[in-house]
């Protein structure tokens, strides 16, 4: 325990200098008679802690966002793993590893940089220029608005002017960059006339690439916020027809079928709290949810005869970078699991499995000294094959780590964000009963 505080303490003292990336050592570097032993509350603390270095120490210089991977061009940032690095600086902030004036101070350059960035109708592109603020297309035809990375983005932005609720010019500032942010997304233009919202627009391609919105999937968040906006509002019955009734295999996607790659039950739910119903169930997407991610859990279990390292402590299937296809939406079927696990499928489920997610959080930990790097866990293994680990860190999946820990600790994110009047307004339109 005395060199577990040592070490804490002294990357403590080192975090405000951007420059130094302090790696806390995995435990098993020690002589067995010297590990010290993690109580849980230790084990989560390290890994907030370095997962938070991922946003702060690496954040793009010029604008302050969050760029888009560790193993790729610098220059690239990401529209909605900003919107999860937003909510890691609260983070941050509330546990003391950055003051309350640096969190404020960088916020204002991420979003005084935004307010100048490339926007198409009041949306932004996925990925950015970190310097310029000009478009990186995705793809050819995705070099437009994405309105569900966007609405990642808008959801970190809308927590933080709940957050920083102070009087000091710096916070007033905050409030009023956030706003203007938000109520310049225009969520309408998105619909193109139709009952339902598109997630493309491009000022070359129009609405060509035709990708409704349907649930279930990520996009939920797409959708309250859209209904919730004071200037760019759809009906609440968008919803009701798009996401809900107009989704294919709903039902099977959600409460029948497989828990699917497990981003689809984090990247809404950070700011949103998924303790509420919508009527399309009796439970809550909360209870949903964990039967969704013990359901994947117990698929892992289930494969050991086939990728003998699965396990009760090594699950967790979802998209991230893949040793044989680059990148991969691995999840629970037989065509989707080629035996990479992703740590932040498990770690960022800690909301709704957390005995579970907290025993494979310290098996990764302490058995799996690859895995662990210098800002956090690395975003894959996969030991089918060899003996392959990511050297990659990726923002959309460090981003939900950091922050469902938090809100299993202590719900900050979710009180921040559903305690805006713009979203209490949207989810009272929408006829949501929350718990």
């Amino acid at each position: 325990m005395i060199i577990y505080l040592a070490t804490l303490f002294f990357f403590q003292t080192l975090f405000g200098c951007a420059d130094a990336v302090v790696v806390s050592p995995p435990m098993d570097i020690y002589p067995d008679k010297e590990k010290p032993v993690l109580t849980d509350q230790e084990l989560m603390d390290s890994v907030q802690m370095q997962t938070f270095k991922y946003f702060w120490d690496y954040g793009h210089p010029v604008s302050g966002l969050s760029r888009e991977r560790s193993n790729g061009d610098d220059e690239i940032v990401t529209s909605g793993g900003s919107g999860f690095g937003i909510m890691a600086i609260i983070v941050g902030v509330e546990r003391g590893y950055i003051s309350r004036d640096e969190g404020v101070n960088r916020l204002n350059k991420m979003y005084e940089f935004l307010k100048n960035a490339d926007q198409f109708h009041g949306a932004f592109s996925h990925w950015l220029n970190g310097s310029t603020g000009k478009i990186k297309p995705f793809s050819e035809k995705d070099n437009g608005g994405d309105l569900v990375e966007t609405a990642f983005l808008i959801e970190g932005i809308i927590t933080s002017r709940n957050y920083f609720s102070g009087t000091s010019a710096n916070e007033v500032k905050l409030r009023g960059l956030a706003t203007e942010l938000w109520e310049g997304v225009d969520w309408d233009w998105y619909r193109n006339g139709n009952d339902y919202l598109l997630w493309h627009w491009s000022p070359n391609y129009n609405f060509d690439m035709n990708m409704p919105l349907r649930g279930f999937n990520e996009t939920q968040i797409t959708y309250l916020l859209a209904v919730a906006s004071p200037t760019h509002n759809v009906a609440p019955s968008v919803y009701t027809t798009g996401w809900v009734n107009g989704a294919s295999n709903y039902e099977q996607s959600l409460t029948k079928d497989t828990a699917k790659p497990l981003f689809w039950a984090h990247y809404s739910y950070i700011g949103l709290d998924p303790k509420f119903t919508d009527g399309t169930s009796s439970k809550t997407y909360h209870t949903l949810f964990r039967e969704r991610t013990l359901e994947n859990r117990n698929w892992c279990v289930k494969q050991s005869n086939k990728f003998p390292y699965y396990g009760e402590n090594q699950w967790g299937l979802t998209a991230s970078d893949d040793p044989f296809v680059g990148y991969m939406a691995h999840e629970p079927t037989s065509t989707g699991d080629n035996g990479t696990i992703s740590p932040t499928a498990a770690l960022s489920s800690i909301v709704y499995t957390p005995e579970e997610s907290l025993s494979a959080m310290r098996y990764f930990y302490e058995e799996h000294p690859k895995l662990w790097g210098a800002y956090g866990f690395k975003d894959a293994y996969n030991l089918s094959s060899g003996d392959w680990y990511a050297e990659s860190f990726l923002a959309i999946d460090q981003g939900p780590i950091i922050t469902m820990i938090e809100n299993y600790r202590t719900g900050l994110l979710w009180k921040y964000f559903m305690m805006d009047p713009d979203i209490q307004n949207g989810i009272s339109q929408l006829g949501w009963n929350v718990e």
